[in-house]
């Protein structure tokens, strides 16, 4: 009667100790306690938000090049106008010019900081 009821609990113990078994919990992640540990649904909106900056980076970075390229052709223009003005004489497109140039340069400038 002994003998078999420690084959009983020898028998109930590699059961419950057996790799694979139906009672072991599923792997954890190591160093974070279950309420900090990210959900499938978490990592899933970490990656959206990712991608979702790096298009608007990519985008900013778009602007940024049509803007200066703009800048420049505008800097050209100012330099033959005015190329073309003497000292008695200020043209209305010159000033015109000049203002669109230093909207669109502080515009570049915001940008470069990274605000839209």
């Amino acid at each position: 009667m002994r003998f078999k009821a420690l084959a009983l609990m020898v028998s109930l113990f590699l059961l419950t100790a057996a790799p694979g078994a139906s009672l072991q919990e599923p792997p954890q992640q190591p160093g974070l306690p279950p309420a900090q540990r990210p959900t499938p649904e978490d990592q899933e909106r970490a990656k959206l938000e990712k991608d979702m900056a790096k298009k608007r980076n990519q985008e900013r970075q778009a602007e940024l090049k049509r803007d200066t390229e703009k800048l420049l052709r505008l800097s050209s223009e100012l330099k033959q106008y005015v190329d073309k003005t003497n000292e008695n004489v200020l043209s209305l497109e010159v000033l015109k010019k000049a203002e669109e140039i230093e909207k669109l340069a502080h515009s570049v400038k915001e940008k470069m900081k990274g605000s839209n």
